[in-house]
């Protein structure tokens, strides 16, 4: 399933039914210039904790664009073709190709970009210092920085979607269940007792699950009430950012709760956002 809405630290990308792209919130970088995107078919953002950010857009014919902050070439993705699915980080992109093997750019201090002997991977995440990579057969791998254990995902099995956060990592499984390791301080790896779960996001200390009624549950920090979304419903999808959290709903209007000093819960006004499986 290929990523309609996306959120970064600062700002919320939308890809609407034509192709085209929406993007509001903090635009320090060009973050949000995406209003000349066109045949886009999935987006990411990059979600770091310290606000330098990039937006990258796949495209129909499998190449990839990206706008924002570049300090660590994680946005030079020009050559990047035969793609079918894109996850951004801090400071770095990720992209599984066709033959399900993997590229990155970007910061690769602590190994985050160390992807390239990667094989049979149909989904990936990017936490800020980790990747996560999602294998044809259920079990997941990973690389990058594992000081609080976000990395011990070596016994997961029968994983379905996976979610990277600051310094957790998050796996839903075939059953519905969910799993979580890394930084528990905030209680966003408090997902043992989820059920019936379709759809997973991390933010950078808050953990959320779509449910297949179409009601979401959150946990971990809430400062920012990040994770008042108890209310919400017929929701069909669900991105997190730093400090705030945006649901699609079945009409492809899209809600938001959370941090919005620089507008990125601006979206009540969005329409026509792209449903997930819609191709």
């Amino acid at each position: 399933m290929k990523t309609v809405i996306a959120t970064g630290y600062r700002h919320t990308v939308g890809l609407k039914s034509d192709g085209t792209v929406k993007a509001v919130g903090d635009n320090k970088y060009g973050q949000c210039d995406v209003s000349n995107w066109r045949d886009m078919v999935a987006v990411a953002a990059g979600n770091a904790h310290t606000g330098n950010a990039h937006t990258i857009g796949l495209k129909s014919d499998g190449t990839v664009a990206a706008v924002g902050w570049n300090k660590h070439d994680q946005c030079d993705v020009s050559g990047w073709n035969g793609m079918v699915a894109v996850a951004a980080g801090w400071r770095r992109t990720v992209g599984i190709r066709a033959d399900g093997t993997v590229v990155a750019v970007g910061r690769n201090n602590e190994g985050q970009c160390n992807v390239n002997s990667w094989r049979d991977v149909v989904a990936v995440a990017a936490g800020d210092w980790h990747t996560v990579g999602l294998k044809v057969d259920g079990s997941v791998t990973i690389v990058g920085n594992n000081r609080y254990g976000q990395c011990n995902v070596s016994a997961w099995r029968d994983i379905v979607a996976v979610a990277a956060g600051y310094l957790h990592t998050v796996g839903l499984k075939s059953d519905g269940t969910v799993m979580a390791v890394g930084r528990n301080k905030e209680g966003q790896c408090n997902v043992s007792a989820w059920r019936d779960m379709v759809a997973i996001a991390a933010g950078s200390n808050h953990t959320i699950g779509l449910k297949s009624d179409g009601t979401v549950a959150a946990v971990g920090r809430n400062e920012h009430g990040q994770c008042n979304i108890s209310g919400w419903r017929d929701i069909v999808a669900v991105a997190a950012g730093c400090a705030h959290t945006v649901g699609l709903q079945s009409d492809g209007t899209v809600v938001a709760v959370g941090r919005n000093n620089e507008g990125q819960c601006d979206v009540s006004v969005w329409s026509g956002i792209q449903l997930p499986g819609y191709y």
